[in-house]
């Protein structure tokens, strides 16, 4: 397959987006060093492709390319130089989950390949202002503020940021009448408010407009009046409330201040930065207090801007190197922890042994006994009879087995029943044993089944005859197409000599556990945020425990749910009181199924939050909530 890489990616032509995707993912096993060129020379020429306007999707289309191109530039870093550039041009794109993912992909390039670094600061400084989406611009903002070193490169970045946000204030007042000189005359004149906002406006066509600024008299509720396009996108994101991006300029421009001192050695040029840097911190904050906007600004931009200010007005040695050399060590760690835990999924995917096509079938029956003992014949024999009425258990399987034994009927009823179930992906097995407890024969006994939910029986059972106090085994096959509740439900109906009625025996329910099909799985944090936005039922359970570890609890839980942590390890270090996690896991059914823990440790040693479930169906968020409910006080 290896060598028709190339094949395969022609499937690529097709329009279904479920093609492309598994296409994509076959190719991501089969690239090698010989054939990699080639590959990534072929998912460009579709990138380009995407920027025709008149294919539908090509939005998802390209972000699935994106993450490709990041995964081979990841696995073989020697073509990170020939994509990177190509995606930056992305970096503006409408649709936002493709641009994050191209930010992404540019900040891990750009600490993995050093050599790159330069390049790619230019050509982001260059592009930033194209950038119109608040969470690219916070990622193509924390690169520029970790990777500009050079005096250079810092003049530049403060530049940019400066030219994005336009002139300040972002809003001003003036007074209209005499001179300020008359303090009583001009406080009996009134005031008008005028807003120096240049956020663009986009007309029917598609086409940006200009509209010249106005003003409002103090009568009536300030409004943000638009202005030209050249005031930039930071200017516009921050007209609209979205204090966050503001804070993340804050720390932006206070890393470049930090590294400017270091690389400036005129202080004159470093205090006029850092006053122009200051300017633009106060009137963030003066205008998330203003009534301009429907909403202030939120507490924790507010803190966040103010220790910025803080810090730039007096700054010691050690805060120095937690904000130029603390914050990119741990983005250093994150990606180390990354690649390890992709390693050594890798190798536990190795290490699953798959049956070859051209492997030898061994027959059991089939199997030579020449040279056996007499002792070890009978002992064949025994066990080839116990295989042959399905008697023979493995070692260590009894508790297993016994566990999957439900009873049917109770012990007073004529009839006795238990069932022991099998589930294997879309296929349920029950295997009824059926005992006459009577002293009388019991003719046409019928096991009749029912199912709720997406479970459907494949064949009614067909009659049997019971002798007294003799048992049956009665097999029924069930199939399933999803992992919404099911339950089975049915009666045994049967005929006897001195009874002129049929008799009918009501057979307990038999509750399917979601556990059978879900099983952990791995995500990037960027798609379950993703599928967290997007899925809309969710169950949301009070977290009441004995456990008093929040780590024990957190372990306990995913043991309980079989879900997979996603949180890095060394977020969940340490004894704060708090603990935030989020959990994953995906079903035989291709279906998701996501999970985030909160918790807190009270005064009084005993924990409490919330575990809240979200899924595309009711079913897994209902079933994994009852699920999370009965186990989550610990214990078995």
């Amino acid at each position: 397959m290896v060598d028709r890489i190339m094949d395969v990616l022609r499937a690529l032509s097709s329009p279904n987006l479920d093609i492309q995707r598994k296409t994509l993912d076959i190719v991501h096993e089969l690239i090698t060093p010989r054939n990699i060129n080639e590959v990534v020379l072929m998912l460009k020429k579709e990138v380009m492709k995407t920027q025709n306007g008149e294919l539908e999707k090509n939005g998802e289309y390209r972000q699935l390319l994106i993450q490709a191109i990041h995964s081979c530039a990841v696995k073989f870093p020697e073509v990170a130089s020939t994509v990177v550039h190509l995606l930056m041009d992305f970096l503006g794109d409408s649709n936002v989950a493709s641009a994050i993912d191209v930010a992404i992909f540019v900040r891990e390039i750009i600490e993995t390949n050093p050599k790159l670094r330069v390049s790619i600061i230019t050509r982001l400084l260059d592009t930033f202002y194209q950038i119109r989406a608040a969470r690219v611009c916070c990622c193509a903002l924390w690169i520029i503020g970790e990777y500009c070193l050079s005096l250079s490169e810092v003049e530049s970045g403060i530049a940019t940021i400066k030219q994005c946000l336009g002139e300040l204030p972002f809003y001003s007042i003036s007074e209209e009448g005499e001179a300020p000189t008359d303090a009583s005359k001009n406080s009996q004149q009134p005031s008008s408010v005028t807003v120096s906002s240049r956020r663009p406006a986009i007309l029917s066509d598609g086409t940006y407009a200009t509209q010249s600024a106005a003003s409002e008299t103090a009568f009536s509720p300030p409004t943000i009046v638009q202005g030209s396009l050249a005031a930039g996108n930071l200017r516009s994101l921050l007209l609209t409330g979205d204090f966050f991006l503001g804070a993340v300029v804050a720390c932006t421009l206070t890393k470049l201040v930090l590294r400017l001192e270091e690389v400036q050695p005129s202080r004159v040029e470093v205090n006029k930065v850092s006053t122009q840097a200051l300017l633009i911190m106060v009137s963030m904050i003066q205008l998330g207090q203003s009534p301009v906007l429907s909403h202030p600004i939120d507490c924790d931009s507010y803190d966040r801007i103010v220790l910025c200010v803080r810090l730039l007005c007096s700054t010691g040695g050690e805060v120095r190197k937690i904000w130029l050399q603390s914050c990119r060590q741990s983005f250093v760690k994150m990606l180390s922890e990354k690649q390890l835990r992709e390693t050594e999924e890798l190798k536990a995917k190795a290490q699953v042994s798959y049956a070859q096509p051209d492997d030898l079938i061994d027959f059991y029956h089939l199997k030579s006994r020449k040279g056996m003992s007499q002792l070890e014949l009978e002992d064949e024999v025994q066990d080839d009879l116990k295989r042959a009425t399905g008697e023979f258990i493995k070692d260590g399987d009894d508790a297993n087995k016994l566990n999957r034994v439900l009873q049917l009927t109770g012990f007073s009823d004529p009839v006795y029943a238990e069932a022991y179930v099998t589930v294997h992906h879309y296929d349920i097995v029950l295997d009824v044993t059926v005992i006459n407890r009577t002293t009388e024969t019991l003719q046409n006994l019928c096991l009749e089944l029912a199912t709720m939910g997406d479970l459907k029986l494949v064949e009614r059972p067909q009659n049997y005859t019971l002798a007294p106090e003799s048992s049956r085994q009665i097999k029924a096959n069930i199939k399933v197409s999803s992992t919404e509740t099911g339950v089975i439900f049915g009666n045994i109906v049967y005929e006897a000599s001195n009874v002129l009625e049929r008799t009918v025996v009501v057979l307990n329910d038999i509750h399917i556990d979601i556990m059978d099909y879900i099983s952990p799985a791995v995500c990037t944090d960027a798609a379950f945020r993703s599928m967290w936005a997007e899925f809309e039922w969710e169950n949301k359970v009070a977290v009441n425990t004995i456990i008093q570890s929040e780590k024990d609890f957190l372990d306990h839980i995913i043991k309980s749910t079989n879900m997979k942590c996603l949180t890095a390890p060394s977020a969940l270090d340490g004894d704060c009181g708090f603990l935030a996690a989020n959990l994953y896991a995906k079903s035989v059914f291709g279906e998701d199924a996501l999970v985030n823990v909160s918790i807190e440790k009270q005064l009084d040693g005993k924990l409490s939050g919330y575990i809240r479930i979200r899924s595309k169906t009711q079913g897994i968020a209902l079933s994994l909530g009852d699920k999370i409910t009965l186990k989550q006080k610990g214990g078995s």
